[in-house]
């Protein structure tokens, strides 16, 4: 498969195959995610504390990008004829700010899995974390390149779809599927204290019970 490059003319629909990677990829990110820093989690019986035990996958993490945002893109530049080995410098800080921003982003989805009640909310963090990226993205991107029509001549559509985002985001939040293999709570001690009868009381109602009897019997009688 050919890496796309600098033009993005005559790529035909090849935008689409590399955007549908990016889906598959981001989408298992999450999960990877959660159970990289699940995984760092001392042994109970290692007799070790550590609370911030999410934060030793973040090291990894970084290690991947050094393998794959680094080592990749010298090997493409590297084995391609007619590659420039030139980098403006406002490429490079726009790249700094790009890495930056990614690295924030991936710290913070780690505080977020770190954060949540219940693993069940994993997936809430990260259709909020996919779900609110892209509008973030469109609201930025319009601020840096505003229409040269004026905001005015954008499709009421496009606000449409941002309003959807942001509802279909709170809805997947909100009734996200419960996990109903996991046990009923048990209750607690005292509450199975209070709700079992004491042997008094039982030996006071069957007491009363045959009191009652004679009563009828003496009544009959």
């Amino acid at each position: 498969m050919t890496v796309a490059t600098g033009s993005s003319s005559g790529g035909g629909m090849m935008w689409l195959v590399f955007a549908l990677l990016v889906v598959v990829f981001w989408g298992c990110y999450g999960v990877a995610m959660h159970k990289a820093s699940v995984s760092m989690k001392p042994p109970k019986n290692s007799g070790i504390s550590d609370p911030h035990f999410r934060y030793k996958a973040y090291i990894f993490v970084g290690v991947a990008y050094v393998g794959v945002a680094i080592i990749a893109p010298l090997i493409i530049l590297a084995t391609s004829s007619g590659a420039s080995w030139s980098f403006p410098s406002k490429g490079i800080w726009f790249s700094l700010l790009a890495g930056t921003l990614g690295a924030f982003g991936a710290f913070f989805v780690l505080s977020a899995m770190g954060a949540v009640s219940s693993p069940r909310m994993i997936p809430a963090v990260m259709c909020v974390v996919f779900g609110g990226a892209p509008i973030v993205n469109a609201v930025v991107a319009l601020l840096i390149h505003p229409p040269e029509k004026g905001w005015g001549s954008i499709n009421p559509l496009f606000w449409l779809g941002i309003v959807i985002a942001v509802v279909g985001v709170s809805m997947v939040t909100a009734f996200k599927p419960s996990d109903s293999s996991s046990p009923p709570a048990k209750p607690s001690p005292q509450v199975e204290a209070a709700a079992a009868p004491t042997a008094s009381a039982l030996v006071e109602d069957s007491s009363t019970g045959a009191d009652d009897t004679d009563t009828l019997n003496g009544d009959a009688s």
